[in-house]
């Protein structure tokens, strides 16, 4: 009984613009890939600035990296690896109709989220209080200070849009976890999930190219 009233449950979820679900779930998917592309483009000429940066002035950028606490660099990386897990793990429980255990790993990777947005507070703050926060406040007793001031401008600009983008993730899983409560995912309806996934995976790999590139340089 429930397999021949699955379709008609699922079409119950069809735009009108669409002729079945599968071709509202690739267009969605699309849809995001999409935006991805023109947020890869986004942080693209962050990192083209890293690239030139990296080469003009190789040994203040190793200086200037060794001044990153690799440890909180290292723990946000493992919080987010962890967060991505669950992120599968969620997309798999909506797509077997399992809502409590849905609504509990859309909590838990919003949960990872804010550990992440905590331990990158505490960096930020021992940034400030070492002065190597741009701006008036700037202070460096190596040399060539100009050039050091610039890495962490670009050190700031990188990590700070991707903390946006992590605290954008945040809300989005919450917003999820309510809807999943509730039951808006069941009878195949799990597209949503799925491509809140591919957004919160590019969150990820965008932190698994900037620590190393930030954090590991000055530490060969």
């Amino acid at each position: 009984m429930s397999i021949l009233t699955s379709p008609a449950s699922e079409d119950a979820f069809v735009a009108q613009q669409f002729d079945d679900i599968e071709q509202q779930r690739e267009a969605a998917k699309l849809g995001m890939w999409i935006f991805l592309a023109t947020e890869v483009l986004f942080f693209g000429g962050l990192f083209l600035g890293y690239t030139i940066y990296r080469f003009t002035y190789g040994q203040i950028f190793v200086e200037t990296s060794r001044r990153l606490d690799v440890l909180l660099g290292g723990s946000n990386t493992a919080v987010l690896l962890v967060s991505s897990l669950l992120m599968a793990f969620a997309v798999r429980a909506a797509k077997l109709d399992q809502r409590r255990m849905l609504t509990w790993l859309l909590i838990g990777t919003a949960l990872l989220g804010c550990v992440f947005m905590s331990i990158k507070g505490v960096e930020y703050h021992k940034d400030y209080v070492d002065h190597l926060v741009p701006g008036r406040h700037f202070d460096w007793h190596g040399a060539d200070p100009r050039s050091a001031e610039l890495f962490f401008w670009i050190y700031f600009a990188m990590t700070g849009l991707h903390a946006i983008h992590v605290t954008v993730g945040i809300g989005v899983m919450l917003v999820l976890a309510l809807l999943a409560w509730f039951g808006k995912f069941s009878h195949g309806n799990h597209n949503t999930v799925e491509i809140a996934g591919l957004y919160w995976h590019f969150v990820d790999i965008v932190w698994v190219f900037l620590f190393p590139l930030l954090y590991l340089v000055g530490h060969r």
